[in-house]
C-alpha cells in the first residue's frame, strides 16, 4: 500500500477510474443530464485547485517567506513555487473555461454576464471570478516570472514586481469569499 499511495500518478489515475465507473453506474443520474454532472465536477475540481492554492500562496507561502533562512529560500523559489504557479493558473483557466461551458448548459450564459435579475445572483459571482483570473493570468504570474528569475530583471524591478503579485493575490482572495458564496447559492 506504501508504494501505490506513494506514487501520486497511480492515485490520481485510480481515483479518476473509480469517478468514471461513478458515472457509468445505472444509479448516475445527475438532474440536467450527464454531461452537465460532468463539467459540474470539472468544475468543482478545478475551484477548489484554484481556490486551495490561493489561500496557500496567501495563508502559507507568502507570510512564512521572511521568517526562511536565506539559505533555504531557493527550495520554494526555483521548485515548489514555479510548480505551484502552473497548477495554479492552469486551474483558474479550467475554472473559468468549465463555469460557462455550464452556464451555456444550463442556458444562462447570456443572463448571468449580463446581470439580469434571474442569473444575477450566478453572474456575480462570475464576473468576480473572471476578475481573479484575469488577475492570476495579466498581473500574478507575469509578476511572478520576474520574482522567480524566469524572465530577466533586476532588484528594484523584482521588488516592485513581487509586491504588485502580492497585492493582486490579495485582491483575489478578497474577491474569494463573495465569488464562492454566490457560486455555492444559485443552483
Amino acid at each position: 500500500m506504501d508504494k501505490f499511495l506513494g506514487n501520486l500518478h497511480a492515485v490520481l489515475a485510480i481515483s479518476l477510474v473509480l469517478a468514471i465507473g461513478l458515472m457509468f453506474a445505472p444509479w448516475f443520474a445527475p438532474p440536467l443530464g450527464v454531461w452537465n454532472g460532468v463539467f459540474q465536477w470539472l468544475h468543482v475540481f478545478f475551484g477548489i485547485t484554484w481556490v486551495g492554492l490561493l489561500y496557500y500562496f496567501n495563508f502559507v507561502q507568502i507570510p512564512t517567506m521572511p521568517s526562511i533562512p536565506a539559505e533555504l529560500k531557493p527550495g520554494v523559489s526555483k521548485y515548489i513555487a514555479p510548480r505551484a504557479l502552473f497548477f495554479f493558473r492552469y486551474a483558474a483557466l479550467l475554472t473559468v473555461v468549465t463555469g460557462l461551458i455550464l452556464a451555456w448548459l444550463y442556458d444562462e450564459l447570456d443572463d448571468a454576464l449580463l446581470l439580469r435579475e434571474n442569473a444575477r445572483l450566478i453572474g456575480i459571482g462570475m464576473w468576480l471570478a473572471l476578475v481573479m483570473a484575469a488577475n492570476v493570468w495579466f498581473v500574478i504570474w507575469p509578476s511572478q516570472k520576474k520574482v522567480l528569475g524566469l524572465v530577466e530583471a533586476d532588484d528594484a524591478a523584482k521588488a516592485k514586481a513581487a509586491r504588485l503579485a502580492m497585492m493582486a493575490s490579495r485582491t483575489n482572495v478578497l474577491l474569494s469569499l463573495p465569488m464562492l458564496l454566490a457560486m455555492t447559492n444559485y443552483h
